[in-house]
């Protein structure tokens, strides 16, 4: 199966995601976090840098309630932050 290229606002989009959950994270390590949204720490790396720009929904709905961030919350400041 050949995955179809992301556009530019897709790739960007994953990089605001990236952003966002990085700054959530703070001063917890990628391990821990990974391992409590159950994860590998790779996977969370990937995401935080954009190269995983489309992660499965159940991935970011772990890692949202394990950094204490909310869908609604990540929608606004992630999804709808391109848009304005």
């Amino acid at each position: 199966m050949v995955r179809t290229p992301l556009t530019p606002e897709e790739r960007e989009r994953g990089e605001r995601l990236g952003r966002l959950l990085r700054e959530a994270r703070g001063e917890r390590s990628m391990a821990e976090v990974a391992a409590q949204a159950g994860i590998s720490a790779e996977t969370l790396r990937k995401i935080e840098t954009g190269r995983a720009p489309t992660p499965a929904f159940f991935t970011v709905a772990a890692l949202v309630g394990v950094l204490g961030l909310s869908m609604d919350e990540l929608a606004v400041r992630c999804v709808l932050a391109g848009v304005a």
